[in-house]
C-alpha cells in the first residue's frame, strides 16, 4: 500500500503544468450594429471577442491564422511573456502573413482581467480585439455569485486609414464643437460687464496663440460606442438575481476614447486595476482610457434593469448595456451631460502673467491625478482618482530607481502630429536599459490631449502618493498639463513598445521602443532604427503649442 501511494505521488509531482491550446482565425465579415451592417475584421467570425480564458500557471498555445488579404498580428496586452511573443511587427516577430498560421506559446504568470487586440495598422479600431479572463491558480479570492465582462469600444464608419488622412488634411475635421466667430460674438453679446466680455476675448486670444481648440478633447467623432460588440439600441445585457454580488470586467478596447462609466442606482467597488488585486473602493463613476482594465463589485437588491452608461470624454455619444434580472428588460437610456470644453486651469496654467507666445510649462500645476475634463458627475458622487487606487499584493518588492528619465509627450495639431520629447518614432526609436535595473520615469504631458500611456511586458508602479502601497498598471493616463511618475523594473530582456494608446497618436509618432539588455551586455553606442511597428505611415515632430 506504501508502493502505491509512493508511486501516486510521484506521478502527482512528475505532472505537467495544465496546458490548452486556442484557435483564432482572422478575416473580414459583415455586422449589424445598431440595425447598420457594418464590414469589420473579426476574429473567430465575432467583434469584440472570443473571450480567451486561462489558468495562472497555464502553458498557452494560441494558433492565429490570417484569412485577410494583408498581414496581421495579435498584441497580448498587459501580459507577462517572452518579448518575441508579444505580437508587435517589426519589433517582436514579422507579423501574420496572408494565408499564414502564426503559433504564440508562453506560460501564464498571472490572473485577472486583460484583454488581446491587433498591432498591425488600423485594424483594432476595425474590430480586432478580445477580452482575457485569466484564473488564479489557487482559486479566485474575490468572490462573486456572476462574471461578466464589459469590453468597451469604439466603431466608425470610415476604415481607420481614411480617418488618418482626414486628420493628416485638416487635423481638426472631426471636432464639429469647434468654436466659431459668431459664438464669440454672441458670448460678448451675453457678457453682462466690461470684465466680462475681456475675460472672453482674452480666453480667446490664448487659445489661439497656443494653436488649440478647448473642444478639441478626442480628435474624432463619428464613433458608434460599443460593449461586447453591440450598439446602445442593441442593448448588451447581463443577467443578475437581486441580492447577488456581480463582477463587472471593464476593457476598454476603443482605440481614442476615454469613457467615464457609471450605473445609476448602483455603487460599484473596485478590486482589480489592470489585473491587479486593489484595496477596495467603493465609487459612483469612474474614468476609463483606452487600454485600461478595473474589475467592479455591485450588488443590485432591486429585480429591474440598471443601465451601464460609459460616455465619451468629449459627450458625443455613449455606450450603453444593461444589467437585468431577465433578458428583454432595458434601463433608461443614459442623460445627456454638456460638451466638456477646457479652461486654462484645466492644462494647470495660471493665467495671471502669463506669455502665451512662449507657452512656460514649468509654471504648469502638477497637482497629483486630476481629471481633465472633469468627470462632472452629479452632486455628492465620488469619482474614482488614481490616489485611491492601493496595492493588496504585498509580496513583490519596489526598488528604489537607480536613474530617472523624463519624457515630454508632444506634438503638433496642425500637422497632426505627435510625439515624446519633439521627435518621431523614426528619429528617436529607443531608449537602451540593462535586464534588472530599475528607472523612474517622469513623463511631462506639454499637450491638452489626455494620453493613456502603455507599456508592454512590464509593469508600471504609479507614484500616485500612496508610497509602500503604490498601484501596479500597464497603462496610465497623463492628463492635459500635468506630470506623472512611474517606476519600472526592467525584469525581462527583449524589446518592448512604449506608446501612447490612442491610435493615432501612436501611429503619427508617440511611441518608443524600451530595449533591455540581458545582464553582463554593454548597450551599445548608438541604437539603430528598427523597422516601423505599424504598417500606416508615421508623422513628423513639433511641439503642440
Amino acid at each position: 500500500m506504501r508502493g502505491l501511494l509512493a508511486g501516486l505521488l510521484l506521478c502527482a509531482v512528475a505532472l505537467p503544468a495544465s496546458a490548452g491550446t486556442y484557435d483564432l482565425v482572422i478575416d473580414r465579415s459583415v455586422k449589424k450594429i445598431d440595425g447598420e451592417e457594418r464590414r469589420v475584421f473579426t476574429i473567430n467570425g465575432e467583434i469584440g471577442g472570443p473571450v480567451l480564458r486561462w489558468t495562472e500557471g497555464e502553458d498557452v498555445t494560441i494558433n492565429v491564422t490570417n484569412r485577410l488579404a494583408e498581414d496581421t498580428s495579435i498584441h497580448w496586452h498587459g501580459i507577462l511573456l517572452p518579448s518575441n511573443m508579444d505580437g508587435v511587427p517589426g519589433i517582436s516577430f514579422d507579423g501574420i502573413k496572408p494565408g499564414t498560421t502564426f503559433t504564440y506559446r508562453f506560460k501564464v504568470r498571472q490572473s485577472g482581467t486583460y484583454w488581446y487586440h491587433s498591432h498591425s495598422g488600423g485594424q483594432e479600431q476595425d474590430g480586432l480585439y478580445a477580452p482575457i479572463v485569466i484564473a488564479p491558480k489557487g482559486g479566485e479570492k474575490i468572490k462573486a455569485d456572476r462574471d461578466h465582462v464589459v469590453l468597451l469600444s469604439d466603431q466608425h464608419a470610415l476604415p481607420a486609414s481614411a480617418i488618418l488622412r482626414k486628420l493628416k488634411q485638416e487635423p481638426g475635421y472631426f471636432n464639429d464643437q469647434r468654436r466659431t466667430l459668431s459664438g464669440l460674438v454672441r458670448a460678448l453679446a451675453e457678457a453682462k460687464t466690461p470684465e466680462e466680455r475681456q475675460a472672453i476675448v482674452s480666453d480667446r486670444a490664448m487659445w489661439a496663440k497656443m494653436r488649440m481648440d478647448p473642444t478639441d478633447l478626442a480628435d474624432v467623432s463619428g464613433y458608434t460606442f460599443l460593449v461586447n460588440g453591440l450598439g446602445p439600441a442593441d442593448n448588451w445585457t447581463g443577467l443578475f438575481a437581486p441580492g447577488e454580488k456581480v463582477r463587472l470586467r471593464f476593457v476598454n478596447g476603443s482605440a481614442m476614447t476615454l469613457f467615464d462609466v457609471s450605473i445609476p442606482g448602483l455603487r460599484m467597488t473596485v478590486v482589480q486595476a489592470d489585473g491587479n488585486a486593489v484595496q477596495p473602493v467603493t465609487v459612483d463613476e469612474f474614468r476609463l482610457a483606452p487600454g485600461e482594465t478595473y474589475d467592479m463589485i455591485v450588488e443590485p437588491r432591486e429585480a429591474r434593469a440598471y443601465t451601464i452608461a460609459a460616455r465619451s470624454i468629449d459627450r458625443r455619444g455613449f455606450a450603453r448595456a444593461t444589467l437585468a434580472p431577465r433578458p428583454g428588460m432595458a434601463g433608461p437610456m443614459p442623460e445627456p451631460r454638456a460638451p466638456g470644453v477646457l479652461g486654462m486651469m484645466d492644462m494647470g496654467m495660471d493665467m495671471a502673467g502669463m506669455d502665451m507666445s512662449a507657452m512656460d510649462h514649468s509654471r504648469m500645476d502638477h497637482a497629483p491625478f486630476p481629471q481633465v475634463p472633469p468627470v462632472e458627475a452629479p452632486p455628492g458622487s465620488r469619482v474614482l482618482s488614481y490616489a485611491d487606487l492601493k496595492r493588496l499584493d504585498r509580496s513583490y518588492p519596489l526598488p528604489e530607481p537607480a536613474r530617472t528619465i523624463e519624457l515630454r509627450l508632444t506634438g503638433n495639431m496642425d500637422r497632426y502630429i505627435w510625439s515624446f520629447d519633439d521627435k518621431k518614432y523614426s528619429e528617436s526609436p529607443s531608449v537602451d536599459f540593462t535586464e534588472g535595473e530599475t528607472v523612474r520615469l517622469v513623463l511631462r504631458n506639454e499637450t491638452m490631449m489626455n494620453h493613456p500611456i502603455h507599456l508592454h511586458g512590464l509593469w508600471m508602479d504609479l507614484d500616485n502618493g500612496s508610497g509602500a502601497e503604490r498601484p501596479r498598471k500597464h497603462t496610465v493616463i497623463v492628463p492635459p498639463g500635468r506630470t506623472v511618475s512611474v517606476d519600472v523594473t526592467l525584469s525581462e530582456a527583449g524589446r518592448w513598445p512604449f506608446h501612447c494608446h490612442l491610435l493615432f497618436h501612436m501611429m503619427t509618432g508617440m511611441f518608443r521602443e524600451f530595449v533591455v539588455h540581458p545582464r553582463g551586455t554593454p548597450p551599445p553606442v548608438a541604437a539603430t532604427t528598427p523597422a516601423l511597428p505599424m504598417s500606416m505611415p508615421m508623422g513628423g515632430h513639433a511641439h503642440r503649442h
